[in-house]
């Protein structure tokens, strides 16, 4: 869990074009959406969204668990790891 959370930190800041932000600057509970994280806003979602299909290939079948997914980049791990089909 530990290394995909990292994997996690620096595919997030590679999707969204933060480059002035360092990986380990990224708390694993810290909120993705709020002035007190990241700040991202509904662009930075769907962006989200394509960084899990691209890398883990997963889809989210209901969007109205997009805020609970994207809460911090742990709930993504957590999804990641509950979600992620083996790749052929």
């Amino acid at each position: 869990m530990e290394k995909l959370m990292a994997d996690l930190k620096a595919q997030i800041i590679e999707q969204l074009n933060l480059h002035e932000v360092a990986p380990e600057s990224i708390g694993d509970d810290q909120p993705l959406f709020s002035k007190e994280g990241l700040g991202l806003d509904s662009i930075d979602a769907l962006e989200l969204i394509v960084l899990l299909q691209q890398h883990y290939n997963i889809r989210i079948a209901n969007p109205e668990e997009g805020p609970k997914i994207f809460q911090s980049v742990r709930t993504m791990a957590e999804y990641i790891t509950a979600n992620q089909t083996i790749k052929a």
